[in-house]
C-alpha cells in the first residue's frame, strides 16, 4: 500500500488561511490545556500546529509525524519545538507524556489493518492520558478504537462530540480520553 503524498506548506496554508479569517484553529490544543499537562507526545504531528500552539503556553512537547515535508513546514515554523520522524506503531522514544494526543484523524490515516499497532505504539508513551479526535464514518469507529485501547492497556474516562467538550450521543465525530488501566497486564 502506498502512503500519502503530503505537501507540509500547502495542507498548512489552508489552517494560516482560517485563522487569517478568524477560526480557532486551536481547539485541540486548549482541549489538552485543559489537562494541565507539563509535557506532551503530539503523535502525527502534521505541521504542527497542535504542538506548536502547546509549546507557545509553556508545555513541553515533541511533535512525531511519519511524513518528512509534514515535519519539515514544523520545523521552520518553530525550530525550537523536538520533531521526530517515525511511525507511531514502532515508536520508541524511551520516555512517557503526561498527554499523548492524535488530533487531526490520525487513525484514519494509517494503513488499514495497522490502527491496533498505532495505538499500541503511542500507548506506550501515555503517562496520564491519551487524548484522540477522529471522524466515524470512515471504517475505523470507537468499538474498535476502544478494543485497541484495552488491549494496549487504557481504559475510557470520558468522551466528547467535539474539541469543545460537547457531549457525546452519536454521530460521526469523537474525541476520546483514555487512562492507563491499572489493573491491565499486557504481555511482554
Amino acid at each position: 500500500m502506498t502512503r500519502i503524498q503530503w505537501d507540509g506548506d500547502r495542507f498548512q496554508d489552508r489552517f494560516d488561511v482560517l485563522a487569517a479569517q478568524g477560526a480557532d484553529v486551536h481547539g485541540e490544543a486548549t482541549f489538552v490545556r485543559a489537562y494541565r499537562p507539563v509535557s506532551v507526545l503530539d503523535a502525527g504531528c502534521g505541521t504542527g500546529r497542535v504542538a506548536i500552539e502547546l509549546d507557545r503556553h509553556g508545555v513541553e512537547v515533541v511533535g512525531v509525524d511519519v511524513d518528512a515535508s509534514m515535519l519539515a513546514t514544523a520545523h521552520r515554523r518553530a525550530p525550537g519545538v523536538t520533531w521526530v520522524e517515525g511511525d507511531l506503531a514502532g515508536l520508541e522514544l524511551g520516555r512517557t507524556f503526561d498527554v499523548v494526543v492524535m488530533a487531526g484523524n490520525v487513525p484514519l490515516f494509517t494503513p488499514p489493518g495497522t490502527q491496533a499497532a498505532l495505538v499500541a505504539g503511542v500507548a506506550r508513551h501515555v503517562g496520564r492520558l491519551l487524548v484522540a479526535g477522529f471522524s466515524l464514518d470512515r471504517g475505523y469507529g470507537l468499538a474498535d478504537y476502544d478494543a485497541h485501547a484495552a488491549a494496549a492497556g487504557l481504559r475510557l474516562v470520558e468522551r466528547f462530540a467535539t474539541w469543545d467538550r460537547d457531549p457525546f450521543t452519536g454521530g460521526d465525530y469523537a474525541v476520546s480520553v483514555h487512562e492507563p488501566d491499572q489493573g491491565h497486564r499486557t504481555m511482554e
